[in-house]
């Protein structure tokens, strides 16, 4: 999802990657950064300790880059008989 995103918008892209250990050090803590796994758009924490929704980061990309929100996708089996 990160990757696709990262093409749609102008944006970059930092995944940080540490063995559960490290995350717990008084050293992490004092980073002031959230409890992994997070995202975080510019300084602001969109999900920390749980997955997130594409849709919830892509509005949060859209909100960072002063751009309009993304249009909601279809959902359901109307979505598949409709053309778009």
């Amino acid at each position: 999802m990160m990757p696709r995103l990262g093409e749609k918008y102008d944006i970059d892209i930092e995944t940080i990657s540490k063995p559960i250990a490290e995350y717990n050090t008084d050293e992490y803590f004092e980073l002031d950064l959230p409890v992994a796994p997070a995202v975080m758009v510019g300084e602001e924490i969109v999900v920390e300790g749980s997955d997130v929704s594409e849709e919830k980061l892509e509005g949060t990309i859209c909100k960072h880059l002063h751009l309009p929100p993304p249009k909601p996708k279809k959902q359901g089996i109307f979505s598949r008989l409709t053309c778009n």
